[in-house]
């Protein structure tokens, strides 16, 4: 009770009861969105901090793992990469993916990867490499904006055009991230209708310039877990039509092995024999 009392007068005051947490989590936040290490000066200058206060936080997290300091600055430090293992590890399908793709004649040789629905974004948990020699798809921890990539369209399939409009406005233009990307949501729900006659979303270099993505929903084992969805990259000039289509009938083999508790041992044993 006299935590929950603390809690709401901190809301009513708008008074942050935990700053220094807070800060860390935005310095964790400033370099997972930088493509390079930062200095200590861009830090503070990111968060509008002094750089002594700034310092005594680099160094907390540096303690733990969270970030590392090299001879350029600072980057997230190997920690951040075992919390976001952890992380999609309790998740049923994310612990039977990779033994589900390895099971698949078509998936094992595919880059395939997991992903769920944050906010307006596709976020990607886990990663299958194949046997491809060129490494292509997104890496993990990564998020795309849902209506440009073929994964965050199948976390869309299920939502209704009304919620499709609430989540990202009706008039809002979405980032142009290639030439190819959809514009806008009424382009976005006549996407999403046709991917769920077909049964499977398609991204023909929307996210990635030369990348086609196929990507299927994935339904939870039980109430708490999300939704996901399950996606391939696959470079365009091995995207024929009869290999997309190849590509998306596994997907769906796939993702119904994994919606069902002994569906990925079944996959598993129906391959072996």
């Amino acid at each position: 009770m006299a935590d929950d009392v603390l809690i709401s007068s901190a809301e009513r005051t708008g008074r942050d009861p935990a700053p220094a947490v807070s800060r860390s989590l935005r310095i964790l936040g400033v370099l997972a969105e930088s493509d390079t290490a930062l200095t200590l000066t861009e830090i503070a200058r990111a968060l509008g901090l002094a750089k002594s206060s700034t310092m005594n936080l680099c160094l907390a997290l540096e303690e733990g793992g969270m970030v590392k300091r090299g001879s350029l600055g600072y980057q997230l430090g190997r920690r951040t990469a075992e919390l976001g293992g952890a992380f999609a590890a309790q998740f049923n399908q994310v612990r039977e993916f990779y033994a589900v793709c390895e099971a698949s004649p078509v998936l094992r040789y595919e880059v395939v990867q997991v992903a769920m629905l944050d906010e307006q974004d596709a976020l990607y948990l886990a990663r299958h490499e194949g046997s491809r020699t060129v490494r292509i798809g997104t890496p993990l921890g990564s998020r795309i904006h849902a209506a440009l990539s073929a994964t965050g369209n199948a976390l869309l399939m299920d939502f209704d055009d009304d919620a499709v409009v609430r989540l990202f406005g009706e008039s809002e233009p979405f980032p142009q991230i290639t030439p190819s990307s959809t514009r806008d949501v009424p382009d976005l729900l006549a996407k999403l209708a046709k991917a769920r006659e077909r049964g499977w979303a398609l991204d023909c270099g929307e996210s990635f310039p030369g990348i086609v993505g196929v990507a299927v929903p994935l339904e939870g084992w039980a109430p708490g877990d999300p939704q996901l969805a399950l996606g391939v990259a696959i470079r365009a000039e091995l995207a024929t039509k009869d290999h997309i289509r190849t590509v998306a009938l596994a997907l769906q083999d796939a993702a119904r092995a994994l919606a069902n508790p002994l569906g990925a041992a079944s996959q598993r044993q129906k391959y072996e024999r």
